[in-house]
C-alpha cells in the first residue's frame, strides 16, 4: 500500500506493532439511492491511499469505459462490484471495504438505498459502531433517509453522521445545509442517538471528506475523516459495561483440561474473578484465562479466550458466563422488536427457530402489539408483518435462555429467527425485556404422568393427524376410525375442524394468520389429550406444512402419525355437499383452500391414502392396519 511503501525492512516489525494497536471502527453508510454513498466510500479509499497500484489502474480504466463522471475518476466503481450495480449506477448488495489511516483502522459497510433491500441494511448495521447517513442536498430528507435513521437507532447505533452531500450542486449554499439539518433534527428528536453531527460535503469533489473545503468557509466543523478518527469506539464503551462471555465451544482436549471458549461480548475479566453461569445460575471462580499466546491475567471485550473454572460445574454452548454481581437475566418469554426479512408474511402462532449467541431454541410468535411506520414513527395496529416491516410483539421459547435487553448489550440481546423447514433467516430481532409472567409462572410437578395414564388405559397415547383438501373425506374417515377403535376397547377422541370452530376456535376466521392460530390451538389440545393417554384423531385441512410440523413437535417422536388424505381438487369439488367450493369460485368465500389459498402437500407423511380408489371404511381399515404394523396400537386392533 502506498502509505507504507517507504517503510524500511528494519521498521516493519515496529510498524506492525503500531498498526495492531490502532483502534478499529466499524461504520455503515446509508441513505437513499443516488445520494452518493458509494462515491463517498470510494473517495475515502482513494484519499487514504489504501488502494494498490493495480486497483488504481483498474479504477482509471473502468472510469473511462463505464464511469459517469466524464474525464474524472468515478469513485463509486471501487465499491459497486456487481455488474448489475454498475449498469444501474446503484448499490444492490452490501459492500464491505477496509482502509486505515495513521490513527485508526476502518471497516465500511456500504448499504443499498432502495427500500426492497432494507434487510441488507439491517444486516450491515447490526455490527456497526456508527452510521454515516448521506442526504442529497438537492432532494433533502427522503423516505429512505427516515427509514435508515430509524433502523440505525433501533439497532443500537448511538452516533450518527448526517453527511449532506452534493453541496457543489446547490452552489455550496449554507441555507440549504441549515434547512436540511433543521428538518432532520426535528424528525430524529424521538430517536435515541447520543450525538448527531452534520457535515456538508461533496464526495465527488472531495470537499470536507478528507480536507476542509475552500468553497464553504461558513462551515467550521470537522471533516468526515477527522470526525471518524476521533470518535470513541465501541471497544472502549464495551469494556465499561458488565462482563459477558457467550460460550461458543466447550474445549476438552484431554482429561486434564476443560475450558469454555468464546469472544468476550462486553466488560473485563481477570483470573480469580467470581462469575455466574446463566441460565443455570451456578457460581464459581475463574481459574485461568487462556489465549493463543498463553495465559493472561486480564481480558477485555472483543478478545477471543478460553476460561477454565475452579469448580466442576455443567457449562454448555449457548450459556453466558457473566459478572457475579451484575449477571445476565434469564427468561423464556419476552417483548421483542422484530424486523421481518422474508417474502412470506410473519404469522402469529407460527413456530420458528431462534438463534441467540451460540444457542438455538424453538420460538413461537405471540401477540403482535403494533408495527412501526418508519416514516412518521407512528405505531399502528397490525395482525402480521410483511417484508421489511418492523413490529413489537411477544415471543415465547421452549426453554429459558440467558440474555440482556438489546439496549444494554447488543451482543447478548440480539437474535435471528430461522425458518424450520428451509433454514432461511427470516427476521432479525432485539429483546426489549422479559415478560413479567416469565418469572412468575412455573410448571407444576405432578405425580401421575403420561406413562401411568396410558398404562391404566392399556394403550399408547398418540395423534393421528388427517390432512387434506375440504371434501377429501377426512371427517368421515376419522369418524369411521373412532368407531372401530372404540369397539376394540380403545380410549379415543376426534378433534374435527368444523366442530372445534363452534367452540374453542369460534373467534377465528380463515385468513392465513387465523389458520395458523387454529392449528396451534388444536396442537396444544392434542398434546394434552396424548398426555392423558388418549388416541387422538384430528380431521383438519391444516394447509401449511409449518403448522403441521408445529403440531408434530409438541409431542414426542413416535407419538405423531400424519396421514395425507389425497384427493384431486376436481373430485373434492364434486363431493361438495355444502356448496363451499361454488361460493369460493363465485368470490363469495375468501381464503378458501385450493381456490384462492394454497394447500401445501405433506412431503414425508407417515401414510398417504387415496380416496379415489378407497371408500371411507377401507381407508379407516388401511390406517388402523398401518398403526398396528408400526406399533402405535400394540397390534390389538383389527
Amino acid at each position: 500500500m502506498a502509505h507504507i511503501s517507504n517503510k524500511t525492512a528494519e521498521g516493519i516489525e515496529a510498524y506492525l506493532q503500531s498498526y495492531g494497536r490502532k483502534g478499529l471502527v466499524r461504520l455503515v453508510t446509508c441513505g437513499s439511492a443516488g445520494d452518493g454513498k458509494s462515491t463517498m466510500v470510494g473517495r475515502l479509499l482513494y484519499e487514504s491511499k489504501t488502494l494498490t497500484e493495480d486497483q488504481l489502474a483498474a479504477l482509471k480504466l473502468d472510469s473511462k469505459k463505464i464511469g459517469t463522471q466524464g474525464d474524472s475518476l468515478d469513485f463509486s466503481l471501487l465499491v459497486d462490484g456487481l455488474t448489475a450495480e454498475r449498469e444501474q449506477g446503484t448499490t444492490i448488495d452490501v459492500a464491505y471495504r477496509f482502509f486505515s489511516t495513521d490513527r485508526r483502522k476502518f471497516i465500511v459497510a456500504d448499504t443499498p438505498g432502495r427500500e426492497q433491500y432494507t434487510r441488507n441494511m439491517v444486516t450491515a448495521a447490526s455490527t456497526a459502531d456508527l452510521a454515516v447517513l448521506l442526504v442529497d442536498a438537492r432532494k433533502g430528507v427522503q423516505v429512505q433517509t427516515r427509514r435508515h435513521s430509524y433502523l440505525a437507532s433501533l439497532l443500537g447505533i448511538r452516533n450518527l453522521v448526517v453527511a449532506i452531500n452534493k453541496m457543489d450542486m446547490v452552489d455550496w449554499s449554507e441555507k440549504t445545509f441549515s434547512d436540511i439539518s433543521d428538518e432532520f433534527s426535528a424528525f430524529a428528536k424521538p430517536l435515541n442517538f447520543a450525538a448527531i453531527t452534520f457535515i456538508p460535503m461533496s464526495a465527488m469533489k472531495g470537499d470536507n471528506v478528507i480536507a476542509p473545503s475552500e468553497h464553504m468557509g461558513w462551515y467550521h466543523g470537522a471533516t468526515l475523516l477527522g470526525y471518524l478518527e476521533t470518535i470513541p469506539v465501541d471497544e472502549d464503551i464495551l469494556q465499561k459495561i458488565p462482563f459477558r462471555l457467550p460460550v461458543q465451544l466447550v474445549s476438552h482436549p484431554s482429561q486434564d483440561f476443560r475450558g469454555f471458549a468464546g469472544t468476550i461480548a462486553s466488560g473485563v475479566v481477570k483470573a480469580g474473578d467470581r462469575v455466574r453461569i446463566q441460565p443455570a445460575g451456578r457460581e464459581t471462580r475463574v481459574a485461568r484465562i487462556v489465549s493463543a499466546d498463553g495465559d493472561m491475567e486480564r481480558a477485555v471485550a472483543g478478545q477471543s479466550i478460553t476460561l477454565t473454572l475452579a469448580d466442576e460445574i455443567d457449562v454448555s454452548r449457548g450459556d453466558i458466563i457473566s459478572a457475579i454481581d451484575t449477571s445476565s437475566q434469564v427468561a423464556d418469554q419476552f417483548e421483542v422488536t422484530l424486523v421481518w426479512m422474508a417474502e412470506e408474511p410473519m404469522l402469529p402462532g407460527r413456530r420458528y427457530l431462534l438463534k441467540i449467541g451460540g444457542q438455538t431454541v424453538n420460538a413461537e410468535i405471540g401477540h403482535l402489539k403494533h408495527k412501526v411506520n418508519v416514516n412518521s414513527l407512528e405505531r399502528t395496529a397490525a395482525t402480521q408483518l410483511v417484508l421489511n416491516e418492523i413490529g413489537v410483539l411477544n415471543l415465547t421459547l421452549d426453554r429459558q435462555i440467558a440474555f440482556d435487553p438489546y439496549k444494554e448489550n447488543r451482543e447478548t440481546g440480539g437474535f435471528i429467527l430461522i425458518d424450520r423447514l428451509n433454514n432461511n433467516t427470516i427476521a432479525a430481532g432485539m429483546i426489549d425485556f422479559a415478560l413479567r409472567r416469565a418469572s412468575n409462572i412455573h410448571m407444576q410437578a405432578l405425580d401421575i404422568d403420561k406413562a401411568a395414564r396410558a398404562e391404566l388405559k392399556g394403550q399408547k397415547g398418540c395423534v393421528i393427524w388427517l390432512t387434506g383438501l375440504s371434501g377429501s373425506g377426512k371427517s368421515t374417515i376419522a369418524n369411521m376410525m373412532e368407531k372401530k377403535l372404540h369397539a376394540a376397547g380403545c380410549h379415543t377422541y376426534v378433534l374435527d375442524g368444523d366442530n372445534v370452530r363452534h367452540g374453542l376456535n369460534k373467534d377465528l376466521g380463515f385468513t392465513a394468520a387465523d389458520r395458523v392460530e387454529n392449528i396451534r390451538r388444536i396442537g396444544e389440545v392434542a398434546k394434552l389429550m396424548v398426555d392423558a393417554g388418549l388416541i387422538v384423531i384430528t380431521a383438519f385441512i391444516s394447509p401449511f406444512r409449518a403448522e403441521r410440523q408445529l403440531a408434530r413437535s409438541l409431542v414426542k417422536e413416535g407419538e405423531f402419525f400424519e396421514v395425507y388424505v389425497e384427493t384431486p381438487l376436481a373430485l373434492a369439488e364434486e363431493r361438495d355437499s355444502k356448496g363451499l367450493y361454488k361460493k369460493a369460485r363465485r368470490g363469495e368465500l375468501k381464503n378458501f383452500t385450493g381456490i384462492d389459498s394454497p394447500y401445501e402437500e405433506p412431503e414425508k407423511p407417515e401414510m398417504t391414502i387415496s380416496t379415489v380408489t378407497l371408500s371411507a371404511e377401507q381407508a379407516a381399515d388401511a390406517i388402523i392396519s398401518k398403526l398396528n404394523e408400526v406399533g402405535m396400537t400394540a397390534g390389538t386392533i383389527g
